[in-house]
């Protein structure tokens, strides 16, 4: 007897899948390279490699860098309070972590601008040191750790919540100390969550536009973001050279996460062999 299923068969299935990935992610980034054919070799490489969009390809990589770097350690430690520890208003702190993703990004931009200005409330604690924080590089990785940081914890935590507590009180046994325990016992098992939590807050951060743009000044070859020259380029209606820009973008964010999922793939066979 055929077991019955609750969803449809493998064909209906197969097919609706690829018509919703078709629709939602396919077709938009084949258009990208349409769009990009329309220009020859000469006139693409003259595009990206004008010193302003250079620039603000450098700006829009590197802080994301730097942002995701700090929202990898801030994200694990803030997974890792919300798993091991009781305390009052556990999930009101819980839900707030998923407030990024439903916040629009415009208001999230100005009122981190607002708390970010000389006169705002982390602006002016900075400016005691002579540091600026609106309207810089500084700024912009504000921002972007306000954004990223919920793909970190929301990766991490669940592999915290099912990790078995009796391999840190073995290795304890054995005379390990809590520092050993944790890069020996629990780092193994975070590092492949903890990679694709970065990888995609770093997707995410790369190509951010509505919450940087109101704090990053967008200042030319200091706080200019590669998505903000490519909206210039499309009020400019050059979309030709607006999709060269962005296809740039969408291929260094494909290869990074390529990257990720190598290493994710990696460290699962090692941690499958260990098992």
């Amino acid at each position: 007897m055929k077991s019955k299923r609750i969803i449809p068969g493998f064909g209906i299935s197969m097919g609706v899948t690829v018509t919703i990935l078709s629709l939602v992610v396919l077709i938009p980034l084949a258009s990208l390279v349409i769009y990009t054919s329309t220009l020859s070799l000469s006139e693409l490489f003259e595009t990206i490699t004008r010193k302003r969009v250079l620039a603000s390809f450098w700006v829009s990589i590197s802080t994301a860098l730097v942002a995701t770097l700090v929202n990898a350690v801030m994200g694990t430690i803030i997974a890792w309070v919300l798993v091991r520890y009781e305390f009052p208003g556990k999930k009101i702190v819980d839900g707030i972590i998923e407030l990024p993703f439903a916040l629009p990004t415009a208001v999230a931009g100005i009122s981190l601008t607002s708390l970010a200005t000389d006169q705002g409330l982390i602006g002016k604690f900075f400016a005691l040191f002579g540091v600026k924080v609106a309207y810089t590089k500084l700024g912009i990785i504000f921002a972007l750790i306000f954004v990223g940081i919920p793909f970190v914890v929301r990766n991490v935590q669940p592999v915290l919540e099912k990790f078995e507590a009796t391999y840190e009180e073995a290795a304890e046994v054995m005379g390990a100390s809590r520092s050993l325990v944790f890069w020996k016992v629990i780092f193994p098992e975070l590092k492949p969550a903890l990679f694709t939590g970065a990888g995609l807050a770093f997707g995410r951060c790369i190509g951010e536009y509505g919450s940087v743009i109101f704090i990053a000044g967008n200042t030319p070859f200091k706080t200019e973001i590669a998505p903000l020259i490519i909206m210039s380029e499309l009020q400019a209606f050059e979309y030709s050279k607006a999709t060269c820009i962005a296809l740039v973008m969408l291929v260094f964010s494909f290869l990074t996460l390529f990257a990720v999922n190598i290493l994710q793939a990696r460290n699962n066979k090692i941690l499958a062999g260990r098992n």
